[in-house]
C-alpha cells in the first residue's frame, strides 16, 4: 500500500482531521467487502503508516488496519519502537491490535467508535492502559463516532441482509430439486 502524502495543514483540528483520513481507508475496506475499519500513524504531523482491514484479501486473521498501518510506520521510521506516534483508528482495537500498541510503544491511540464486543481499549477490556504492562497507551475515544459507526452500522446490516438472501435461494433451491 502506497503512503499518501498527507500532513495536516493546521487548518482543521489535528484529530478530526487524521481520522478522516483513516475513514476514507475505511471505505477502501468496504469497496472489497471487508469490515470497514481504516487506520493511520501519526509522527510529527504527517501521516507515516496507513491500512484499513484486509484480512479475507490476504486470508491473513492479523490484516487489521491497525496491524498494516503499524508495521508500514515501523518500516518508515526504521524502529521497532514508534515513541512518539499517534494512532487513528476509526473502532476500537481488539485485543491483538490492543497489544501491538503496547507493544510498539505507541504513544497515543485516538479511536472513533466503541467496540462493545472485543474492545481492548476500555470498553470491554482495557489493555492499552493496564498498569501492570510496562507501556500505558493515552487514549482518546470518540473523534468522528457518529460518521464511523454509521459506516459499520451500515455495512452489517448489508451483509445480514445478504446472507439472509442467501439462505433462502439456498433453501428455495432444495424444495425444488426435491421435487
Amino acid at each position: 500500500m502506497a503512503l499518501a502524502n498527507t500532513e495536516n495543514d493546521g487548518t482543521e483540528n489535528s484529530d478530526q482531521y487524521f481520522m478522516q483520513q483513516a475513514f476514507k481507508l475505511a471505505q477502501q475496506a468496504e469497496q472489497y467487502n471487508e469490515i470497514p475499519v481504516g487506520a493511520v500513524v501519526v509522527y510529527q504531523g504527517k501521516i507515516i503508516g496507513e491500512g484499513f482491514n484486509q484480512s479475507i484479501m490476504l486470508n491473513d486473521p492479523s490484516a487489521h488496519a491497525e496491524m498494516l498501518a503499524i508495521r508500514q510506520a515501523g518500516e518508515y521510521l526504521n524502529n521497532y519502537r514508534l515513541l512518539d506516534c499517534t494512532l487513528y483508528v476509526t473502532l476500537e482495537p481488539c485485543p491483538m491490535c490492543a497489544g501491538l500498541l503496547v507493544h510498539s510503544r505507541i504513544k497515543q491511540l485516538v479511536y472513533a467508535s466503541p467496540d462493545l464486543k472485543t474492545g481492548a481499549a476500555g470498553s470491554t477490556f482495557n489493555l492499552v492502559s493496564n498498569e501492570q504492562l510496562n507501556h500505558q497507551v493515552v487514549v482518546t475515544a470518540g473523534v468522528l463516532q457518529a460518521q464511523c459507526s454509521q459506516l459499520l452500522s451500515s455495512f452489517f446490516k448489508r451483509r445480514r441482509a445478504e446472507k439472509k438472501q442467501q439462505r433462502k435461494s439456498i433453501k428455495t433451491l432444495n424444495s425444488t430439486n426435491k421435487n
